[in-house]
């Protein structure tokens, strides 16, 4: 299975921001001030991107960052709404852990684990955030986390099993 969607026209996708800032480059007439966004695009059937984007307005940032995450789209393995096994990934100084959840129990996550979590359209799952609270590197942790998934049926027929006895 590949980690990227085949045609991202084909599926609709919802976005979410989940983080804009306002930054400064200092230069010698002054200050310019320009905004950076952080967003989330997803699916909600395992088809889940980010990107970022900086422009000298809010909305113009966001339609970069939305493009940029169209662009970086990846697939992931979703079993009865969870994920199929525990991980754990660091980007930088943050670290995010994600569990399986039993169906009902939701969805137990911060603000930029939760915004990519629910984009991907995973109901059930527990996480948690370590170290930096650096949104950026948190998301970043997040995909590595999700981009290093096994899905458990493909595991099942490089080891000609059948798919049944792997879920079981």
């Amino acid at each position: 299975m590949s980690k990227r969607p085949t045609n991202i026209n084909e599926i609709n996708l919802k976005d979410r921001v989940v983080n804009i800032q306002r930054v400064t480059k200092v230069v010698k007439g002054g200050k310019n001030f320009s905004f950076s966004a952080l967003v989330v695009v997803g699916d909600g059937e395992g088809h889940v991107g980010y990107g970022q984007g900086k422009a000298l307005e809010v909305p113009a940032a966001i339609k970069k960052a939305v493009e940029a995450a169209k662009r970086d789209m990846i697939r992931i393995p979703i079993i009865n709404h969870t994920i199929p096994h525990e991980i754990t990934e660091k980007f930088g100084g943050a670290a995010v852990m994600l569990k399986p959840a039993q169906e009902g129990k939701g969805v137990i996550a911060g603000g930029a684990v939760r915004a990519v979590v629910e984009a991907a359209g995973i109901r059930d799952i527990v996480t948690k955030s370590l170290g930096s609270d650096n949104k950026i590197n948190i998301v970043k942790a997040t995909f590595r986390c999700l981009e290093r998934l096994s899905d458990p049926f493909e595991y099942a027929t490089t080891l000609g099993r059948d798919t049944q006895e792997m879920t079981s």
